[in-house]
């Protein structure tokens, strides 16, 4: 979770440009902002002049209705329900010329390099929040950037990011960032494979993290990143909606308090991270391959002795470039990793976890948990508008104990996802997520969950 909101915060100028653009379409559907005097004239049909005919098809064309035909369910909500109707209105919006003046009054400056929005997250299932992100690019000196993000939700739900960066030559770059939250519904299942949707539960948290990152672009897409930081987490009794706290559900029986819950822990850590990618950034087409490597090792250091950890996990995934116009199709697996250096247990927030931002989108974030996770993607990826992709995703996979212990084919769970989401920065920002996810193979693969998500707020 913390790398997304670290990834989020990157470039957010030009994220926050693409929010602006797509608040002006939102406001257009909402207020009509279209009128006879806007309306577009009708399209009169090219001539055929050279009397060749069309344009011929490539293999890439004829290869774009393998995904589409294999995800047709999800693809047909994607495109009839999402593309077309928002295509309409970014067309409605534009000649009314909304983009331009939403712009201009939320960015300031005779370059634009300073700003604000209002910025809002829903994920059907959570409490939702509401707030503002602030900019300010080269803020006294150039190549100084300062970044605020703030939400609320009632005086449970708080939750602010601040970061200072500092750019260097060839785009290296250190930040250093202040991020707090409280919020009290949390969730939590249970611990293992086999946890299902009836065993939800709610738990509080209250974090305060203070980190430092260094990130070196390299070769194409490929970058390095090394923090450390220091998180103060404790964690407490939760609510939402008529859901059992953790404590009541574990009277229950469904499972045991997880370790941690009732104790706290003050952790500091360093991560390193590593991305070979060999794509070009768009438009250039969006074949090519991807890695990815990370670890991060953590102690508590509010105890003697403590928890000690280390967290660890690889990605590798593959892309192709359906017709050069970055209509992408791609696969990738995940494995994740963490085990214990000591002898006290691993405190639950710091074990693996699936679901949410990561590579089964349609759980909720922290659904499953366990000490080891393994994942398989398939995904189609294509664009709506200039600073808008749709995506339509599949995947399965599960969370085991050590080391994958207990991995059988019969456990894993499928996950699929369509949205919409903002281009234009490492992790865009809007986005808009309808995704389910299943019971295990063995227990039949029933429809478990349902997620909805849609905002600007994916940091928290």
């Amino acid at each position: 979770m913390h790398a997304s909101i670290r990834r989020a915060e990157r470039h957010t100028s030009s994220t926050l440009r693409a929010f602006v653009r797509v608040a002006a379409v939102a406001i257009v559907a909402v207020v009509g902002a279209t009128s006879d005097a806007h309306a577009a004239p009708e399209k009169r049909e090219l001539p055929d002049y050279d009397g060749r005919g069309g344009e011929p098809k490539t293999p890439g064309d004829v290869a774009l209705w393998v995904p589409r035909t294999a995800l047709a369910p999800l693809w047909l909500v994607a495109e009839y329900g999402l593309r077309r109707p928002l295509g309409a209105m970014i067309a409605d919006a534009e000649r009314a010329h909304v983009p331009e003046a939403l712009y201009n009054f939320f960015f300031f400056g005779p370059d634009h390099k300073a700003g604000f929005a209002p910025v809002a997250f829903v994920d059907f299932g959570f409490n939702p929040s509401f707030g503002l992100y602030a900019f300010w690019d080269d803020a006294f000196f150039k190549g100084h950037d300062l970044r605020f993000h703030g939400s609320a939700w009632g005086d449970e739900w708080l939750a602010g990011i601040v970061t200072e960066s500092f750019r260097f030559r060839h785009d290296d770059m250190l930040t250093l960032r202040l991020a707090g939250i409280r919020r009290p519904d949390l969730v939590f299942f249970g611990i293992g494979p086999d946890t299902r949707q009836s065993m939800i539960s709610r738990f509080g948290e209250d974090r305060f993290e203070a980190s430092a990152l260094v990130e070196l672009p390299l070769w194409r897409a490929s970058r390095v990143e090394a923090s450390v930081a220091v998180r103060s987490v404790d964690l407490h009794h939760g609510h939402y909606a008529r859901d059992p706290s953790l404590e009541q559900e574990a009277a229950t029986g469904a499972f045991a308090i997880p370790y941690g819950f009732d104790r706290g822990y003050t952790a500091q850590a360093s991560r390193l991270y590593g991305a070979l990618d060999t794509r070009l950034p768009r438009p250039a087409p969006g074949s090519g391959f991807r890695v990815e490597l990370e670890a991060e090792e953590g102690a508590d250091v509010r105890r003697s002795p403590g928890s000690a950890w280390l967290r660890y996990g690889a990605t590798a995934g593959a892309f192709l470039d359906l017709n050069g116009r970055n209509r992408v199709l791609s696969i990738s697996a995940t494995t994740r990793f963490a085990d214990a250096l000591g002898q006290s247990p691993i405190p639950f927030p710091e074990l693996v976890s699936l679901g949410g931002v990561g590579p089964m989108r349609g759980y909720y974030p922290g659904r499953l948990v366990d000490r080891s996770a393994i994942a398989a993607m398939v995904e189609y990826r294509w664009p709506i508008w200039v600073w808008l992709d749709g995506s339509v995703q599949a995947a399965t996979g599960n969370v085991f104990g050590s080391h994958l212990d207990g991995f059988e084919a019969s456990r894993l769970r499928l996950s699929g996802a369509v949205g919409i989401e903002s281009v234009g920065s490492g992790d865009g920002s809007f986005e808009l997520l309808i995704g389910v996810g299943t019971e295990t193979f063995d227990q039949n693969a029933k429809l478990d969950s349902v997620r909805i998500a849609l905002g600007t707020n994916r940091g928290f």
